[in-house]
């Protein structure tokens, strides 16, 4: 029995797998170890009730997950993991990985993640080029869900934020500066809090100052981590996370614009990724 789990800031999904194929699907907090410790990680999967019932008996786990991109913080999440899968074989990757492997498959391509955070890779259909920002949700983190949360709370605090919309946050949020501002700079999940007022843009996805910003931020994305891979125009673009899926129509806009060709959107590549580890492991 193998368990392969996909893993952004926020939530991690974990499909258990066994010679008959993927099984059910499991989620837990998100681990991402620029942010958690392994006191965290193991504390979440001790809370799991489904994961601990099967612990004993799984042989592998092949975790994907945001901010596993060094020895140093994949070995992080390792301890967590192999304290409570003690039988199993333990391996980490980056959760752009997750993202090709479940868009493109072994074909090339431009594989985009568009989360809590942003990211993207182009893909030869045998390695995988990672771009050079990554720069995290202060600095980077372009078109995500972090990125959009900083947008509408800097907006609200300038008192910019259009009178509607400003209604409806502070009939849905807890406004004040105080709190806004320790929760940026004093939370060590500052971006996940951030990327938590992703829903009220998804939930007011037809407002004109929502579509504005969202397609600022698409565009921006789309200018630094897909329009500066050479030749992008020639390769598939595909994209995963719920900042994708549910501004598809937006993503699709932009990146006809930028001459991209814009293929698969989905929300969670763990089934897609459940699959592929199902055949590879098992010989389908």
């Amino acid at each position: 029995m193998i368990l392969v789990a996909d893993s952004g800031s926020t939530k991690a999904d974990w499909v258990i797998i066994d010679r008959s194929g993927p099984k059910e699907k499991v989620s837990t907090v998100g681990f991402n170890p620029y942010f958690h410790d392994e006191a965290f990680m193991l504390n979440a999967l001790q809370n799991s009730k489904e994961l601990s019932v099967i612990a004993e008996n799984i042989e592998k786990v092949f975790f994907f997950g945001a901010g596993c991109s060094s020895n140093e913080r994949n070995e992080i999440v390792n301890k967590a993991l192999s304290k409570f899968f003690a039988k199993a074989n333990i391996s980490i990757d980056h959760d752009v990985l997750a993202a090709v492997l479940s868009t493109c498959g072994d074909d090339p391509g431009i594989s985009c993640i568009l989360g809590t955070g942003s990211n993207s890779c182009f893909f030869d259909g045998t390695k995988i080029y990672k771009n050079n920002y990554g720069l995290g949700f202060i600095m980077g983190d372009e078109g995500s869900g972090s990125y959009f949360g900083k947008k509408l709370i800097s907006h609200y605090l300038y008192n910019i934020l259009p009178l509607q919309l400003k209604q409806k946050f502070e009939e849905q949020f807890v406004v004040n500066k105080e709190i806004m501002i320790a929760n940026v700079y004093n939370n060590p999940n500052a971006n996940v809090w951030l990327a938590s007022f992703a829903k009220f843009y998804i939930e007011n996805r037809n407002d004109p100052w929502v579509i504005k910003v969202v397609t600022n931020g698409i565009n921006e994305f789309f200018e630094l981590s897909v329009c500066g891979y050479d030749n992008f125009e020639k390769y598939k673009i595909h994209f995963v996370g719920s900042i994708a899926f549910y501004f598809e129509e937006i993503v699709r806009s932009v990146g006809k614009e930028k001459k991209a060709q814009v293929d698969k959107i989905i929300q969670h590549p763990i089934g897609n990724l459940a699959e592929y580890f199902w055949r590879k492991e098992f010989n389908y």
